[in-house]
This record gives C-alpha cells, sequence and structure tokens, in this order.
C-alpha cells in the first residue's frame, strides 16, 4: 500500500468531490451496519474513512463511540471541518491499518470500503487481516468493500487486488460470511466501478488471524 506521501498529495490537488471513491452517501455501508443491528453505544471503526461522509451518518444516527483511522491527515482535516463542533464526539487516528495500534476486541464493528484492496502482497494482507481480527470484539462485526472482479486494476495509480465474494470472505478466517453485495459505484468523472462488498461476524471461539492466501 502507498505510504503517506502519496495520499497527501491526493487531497492536496484534488478536492474531496474530485475523487474517484466519492460518494455523497455512502447508502451500502449504512445498510450493511444497520443490518448488523447494533446498539447506539456500540464501538464503530472506519478503516480509511478519511474525509468520507460515512462519520456523519453515524454521529446522525445516533452513534456515540465512532474512531476514523486513516493515512492523510489532511483527509482528517477535511472531515472535521465538515462536522465542526461534532467533530469533537470522533476519535480521530492517523496512521496505517496494517501497524496502528488498536485496543484489543474493542469495536463492535469494523467497516472498510477500499482500503484492503490495496493490499497487494501476503505481507500487507496478513498484517491487515491480524489487526482486524485482533481489535474486534468476539461476535463483532466486519465490512469489507473491495473492486470486484471485473473492477479496475489500478485506483489512484496504485494496483489493487480484486474479488469476488468468497475469496474476500476466504482472506479473514476467523468471521464467518453473513452476506455479500455487488455495487455499482459512478465516480465523478461518471465511470462506472463495481465492488464486492461482505458483511461478516467474528466466530465466538475465533483464534486464528491469518488469512488463507
Amino acid at each position: 500500500m502507498a505510504g503517506k506521501a502519496h495520499w497527501e498529495n491526493i487531497y492536496a490537488t484534488k478536492s474531496v468531490q474530485e475523487v474517484s471513491w466519492y460518494c455523497g452517501r455512502l447508502d451500502t455501508s449504512l445498510e450493511l451496519i444497520q443490518r448488523a443491528g447494533l446498539p447506539r453505544n456500540a464501538a464503530i471503526i472506519d478503516i480509511g474513512g478519511g474525509a468520507c461522509t460515512l462519520v456523519d451518518d453515524l454521529l446522525r444516527t445516533g452513534f456515540a463511540d465512532v474512531t476514523v483511522l486513516d493515512l492523510s491527515a489532511a483527509a482528517l482535516q477535511t472531515a472535521q471541518q465538515r462536522l465542526g463542533a461534532l467533530s469533537e464526539r470522533v476519535q480521530w487516528m492517523p496512521g496505517d491499518v496494517t501497524s496502528a495500534h488498536l485496543a484489543p476486541e474493542h469495536y463492535h464493528l469494523w467497516h472498510d470500503r477500499a482500503v484492503f484492496h490495496f493490499l497487494v502482497t501476503p505481507q500487507e494482507r496478513t498484517a491487515y487481516v491480524a489487526a482486524a481480527t485482533g481489535a474486534v470484539k468476539k461476535s463483532g462485526f466486519l465490512i469489507v468493500a473491495t473492486f470486484a472482479l471485473d473492477g479496475p486494476a489500478k485506483c489512484s495509480g496504485l494496483p489493487v487486488e480484486r474479488y469476488a465474494p468468497e475469496d474476500l470472505a476466504r482472506q479473514f478466517p476467523a468471521f464467518a460470511l453473513m452476506e455479500s453485495r455487488r455495487e455499482q459505484h459512478r465516480t465523478p468523472a461518471g465511470n462506472i466501478q463495481n465492488f464486492t462488498w461482505v458483511l461478516m461476524q467474528k466466530r465466538s471461539d475465533a483464534h486464528c488471524s491469518h488469512p488463507r492466501l
């Protein structure tokens, strides 16, 4: 996955509404979070949430324990400015998910829209899966979206891994697949990008943190 400098440059040269992953309202994310049936005091972490609007909607629907992790400080700052005083209710975490220090078994739900597909080496994927497995409570939930098999081979100039639902679910052996979806995302430029989504639940006896490569 590209480092901090790459993503800071993206946000320095483009507005939030210009980046290909921009979406005014993350309906699929919100629908899958609703499917998890979480109480409003549940701890949620949005991986790579950056300047995205998911945090806005989570706060407005009453969730009180929301963390946003992103490599780009500029992206996080954009979200903070947009939220104004509401930003004080969010835990903002600049950093790389593959090396971040996350509280063990703290989160009821882990959400990732389009970070995991940037991990193109086994080492990166292993670190990510270990982070997610360690940070999510037993019986907690994981939502991950990546490009589908017929999605783009690159994003923001970087290569990506593309997944069918069963292949994506297989990367997280400590979680059981509950639901998968296919989404067509229209970029600000009008292009269609096909996404694979999975909603998974951590097994009560989970102990494995390594993906099946």
